[in-house]
């Protein structure tokens, strides 16, 4: 199982960034899926979530800035942050769990300069 994160990078305060998290190994399409992000000396914090049928849910600080989305077809998992907020600088992982069963891809950083 790998989830590939990718599309993190620096970005000016405003500014917009999409990750992207390929997924192989599963099927993709029976996993609920999520975005999670860890700043530095703080704890790994939910972002957003996507269940297999497209209901999605945001954390309050994201809600009106971010948008999470999935491809089937692709097996890939998206997140399309806008507003780019210099608290948003961190470490962005995407999560697959099933049945308490846990992956996690390797992160990708995303550094908002102010």
């Amino acid at each position: 199982v790998q989830l590939q994160a990718s599309g993190g990078g620096l970005v000016q305060a405003g500014g917009s960034l999409r990750l992207s998290c390929a997924a192989s190994g599963i099927t993709f399409s029976l996993y609920p899926m999520a975005w999670y992000r860890q700043a530095p000396g703080k704890q790994r914090e939910l972002v957003a979530q996507i269940s297999t049928g497209g209901s999605t849910n945001y954390a309050d600080y994201v809600k009106g800035r971010f948008t999470i989305s999935r491809d089937a077809a692709k097996s890939t998992l998206y997140l399309q942050m806008n507003g780019l907020k210099a608290e948003d600088t961190a470490v962005y992982y995407c999560k697959a769990v099933l049945f308490g069963t846990m992956y996690w891809g390797q992160g990708t950083q995303v550094t908002v300069s102010s």
